[in-house]
């Protein structure tokens, strides 16, 4: 059986996926003795960022966890963002456009983080070697609007060639160009240059790519998300209609966020449509089928099992509460203006900032809570993971 491990986007919310990764790939497998062979990594957005740094270390994922918590937790604003006179000079360029690329905040950071990082000819080693089978980087193509795979991998892993349109797939040596064009937020960083196309963030089409992960042949999907509680928030009050930064947060969340429930319900109702074919018509039914599905030029359908681990809290109330306790000093850092425009107070969550506090406290109560939600289901983790049966 193949596992593919899928990592969704979310900005700042990443370090969440950081502590699940830490747990199961750290402790879990320090305590088997032995790592899950992974078929493929396949991440959007931060997730992109996440899913090659795990890459580049699969050949001893407990000291890479160990670093990737590392990076997370030693972040402060300064290191991923910064908004100073150059940013404000250059908003008539975010809102119109212009010869250079901007964002409303400076990028050079987090291309430094992605470039010094990741250990890129290690990447290509495990690729080449097979410690690895594949890793793919979604990102959104900025004239098309449609979403591209960018695939690296093992020689002998055929390219996906059937994911289903309007996604076009790219083999390629991924590299930082990739992730970075993977984690622009529209607005707030920059796009990026691939050839002579612009990128930007994965997330806007395909946030969690299951999909790519399939299509290159896992069978099991090990699927961790950012996406908040289903439960509801309390209301605005009656007299208040929200901001920008709110609406703006919410917009993310829509974009970002709110296809995974959709994706997993779809995954489980053509695993439900098999398993009754198979038990209605026999063993025969899926080669019966597929032999028709191969007529048609499409891919063959086969049961895709799936365990998803997403945050049991609510990651923008705790982007709140980072706010309040630390307003003085990341009002030092950001501006009182930019730190208000962050937390404006509705309802008590601050979805935005939840997406942009690329701060070290904030990454390290996100790591610990992915750490909690995985040990609350380490059962399920390790039946899924190790067991030989699966």
């Amino acid at each position: 059986m193949s596992l593919g491990l899928v990592l969704s986007g979310g900005g700042a919310r990443g370090a969440y996926e950081v502590g699940v990764l830490h747990y199961v790939f750290h402790d879990l497998v320090t305590e088997q003795r032995r790592a899950p062979a992974l078929r493929v990594i396949a991440g959007t957005s931060v997730g992109a960022v996440n899913a090659t740094f795990l890459g580049s270390t699969a050949e001893d994922f407990p000291r890479g966890l160990d670093h990737l918590v590392e990076l997370w937790e030693r972040l402060s604003l300064a290191d991923v963002m910064s908004f100073g006179f150059r940013q404000a000079t250059s908003l008539h360029r975010v809102l119109f456009g212009g010869r250079h690329g901007v964002g409303l905040l400076d990028a050079s950071p987090l291309v430094r983080l992605v470039s010094e990082g990741v250990r890129w000819r290690q990447l290509g080693r495990n690729l080449r070697t097979g410690v690895l089978g594949a890793l793919t980087v979604s990102a959104t193509n900025v004239p098309t609007g449609r979403p591209v795979v960018f695939v690296d991998r093992h020689p002998n892993i055929p390219p996906p060639t059937k994911i289903p349109p309007p996604a076009t797939v790219r083999c390629c040596r991924i590299g930082p160009a990739h992730v970075l064009a993977s984690a622009a937020i529209p607005f707030v960083f920059p796009p990026i240059r691939i050839g002579r196309q612009l990128h930007c963030d994965g997330g806007l089409r395909l946030n969690t790519p299951m999909s790519p992960a399939i299509h290159l042949g896992a069978d099991r999907l090990f699927v961790i998300g950012v996406s908040d509680p289903t439960a509801d928030r309390p209301a605005l009050p009656d007299d208040r209609y929200p901001g920008a930064p709110f609406l703006l947060g919410k917009v993310l969340n829509a974009f970002l966020l709110d296809h995974l429930t959709a994706d997993l319900q779809e995954l489980q109702r053509i695993n439900n449509f098999l398993r009754d074919g198979v038990r209605v018509s026999g063993p025969g039914f899926l080669d019966e089928m597929n032999a028709l599905a191969r007529e048609r030029g499409e891919a063959d359908k086969r049961i895709v099992d799936a365990l998803a681990i997403r945050p049991s809290q609510d990651l923008g109330r705790i982007a709140s509460g980072h706010l309040k306790k630390k307003s003085r000093e990341l009002g030092r850092t950001l501006g009182r203006q930019l730190l208000r425009l962050l937390d404006v107070g509705e309802s008590g969550d601050a979805d935005l900032a939840s997406y942009l506090l690329f701060d070290g406290d904030y990454a390290r109560d996100l790591i610990e809570l992915g750490r909690s939600d995985a040990r609350a289901k380490r059962d399920a983790i390790e039946s899924f993971l190790f067991d030989p049966r699966a």
